[in-house]
């Protein structure tokens, strides 16, 4: 997998999302195999990138070479500015975001909202393009609703401005996530267009994976809610697609380890206020392939310090292990 003048280790992609995709995850994915992981969006707004968010977001320690940093918003100018302003903080690809369903992003008609005005596509994509001497890429979804998919207009906008990889959520903007992705408009996209494309939605597995590549022809997987609580499907899908069978299944001690030590990460990058608080949704998340947990998260989500965290999931962790030692 290439994008511009980066080769990728593989072709697998963690995608960006907000309030998920900060430099512990990134670091964490790509330790498990990833072979880029998307930045959290930092909007084009001038006026907030001295926020504390936008701050946290810009930090790109430790992290390998690609950098990609995904930005928002609705103007051609402010998203040049905004591109330029990334590359100046260590970005060394910029993603464009026109795939975010969520309301207060189209609210103000960006992210998936764009996919409306394929004119102002056109401009906003053209403007980056010339404003930065990087690799600029995008992400979308098949349309803004099941009646008007145009994700073959926007891909064909997208290649003609110069955008050197697109990635496709097999949603429209108002299917949101409910339902099952569809990749039929992801094929037809590949189908038309030369540069690498990016298959997105409902990849869980690794056979999930071969299926849709095998389906869409696409050049790389991206995958964003099946990492959280669970970031070695990298590994998992990476071994599967090079060897054809499944990786040995990972023993529950390392996934504990796996899981500590993100917690001490996020501490460590936030400060433990808003590490304790963030990291909440993190246990959350690992515990799901766990039965009977909503007592832990429940007294775990009431916890306001990094010590008494640690303590509660360390016991937790004890507990699970001696039920498999027992199984």
């Amino acid at each position: 997998m290439q994008i511009g003048p980066y080769k990728l280790e593989n072709n697998l992609i963690l995608a960006p999302m907000a309030g998920v995709t900060d430099r512990p995850f990134r670091l964490l994915c790509r330790e498990m195999g990833a072979g880029l992981a998307v930045s959290e969006m930092i909007t084009s707004k001038k006026h907030l990138w001295g926020s504390k968010k936008t701050q946290l977001r810009l930090d790109h320690k430790g992290e390998g070479s690609p950098r990609s940093v995904q930005i928002a918003g609705t103007d051609p100018q402010q998203m040049a500015e905004a591109a330029r302003f990334n590359i100046d903080n260590g970005a060394q690809i910029i993603d464009i975001n026109m795939g975010c369903p969520a309301k207060k992003v189209c609210s103000v008609a960006a992210g998936s909202a764009l996919l409306k005005d394929e004119a102002l596509v056109s401009r906003i994509l053209e403007s980056v393009v010339a404003a930065v001497d990087a690799p600029v890429t995008l992400k979308i979804r098949t349309g803004w609703n099941q009646q008007n998919r145009n994700a073959v207009n926007i891909a064909k906008i997208a290649e003609s401005s110069g955008i050197q990889a697109l990635a496709i959520h097999g949603r429209t903007r108002e299917c949101a996530f409910k339902g099952e992705a569809e990749y039929d408009t992801i094929a037809e996209v590949k189908s038309s267009i030369k540069i690498p494309v990016i298959v997105n939605g409902d990849i869980d597995s690794p056979e999930k994976a071969v299926m849709v590549l095998e389906q869409t022809n696409a050049d790389a997987v991206m995958i964003g809610r099946a990492a959280q609580g669970r970031p070695w499907i990298f590994k998992e899908i990476n071994y599967y697609l090079k060897h054809g069978k499944h990786l040995p299944v990972l023993q529950q001690n390392v996934k504990n380890c796996i899981l500590l030590n993100h917690l001490e990460a996020l501490y460590d990058f936030y400060g433990e206020e808003m590490g304790v608080r963030i990291a909440r949704k993190h246990i959350a998340w690992y515990c799901r392939e766990h039965a009977n947990t909503e007592a832990f998260r429940k007294t775990v989500n009431q916890i306001e310090t990094a010590k008494l965290q640690l303590r509660h999931v360390s016991e937790f962790i004890q507990t699970i292990e001696r039920k498999t030692l027992a199984a």
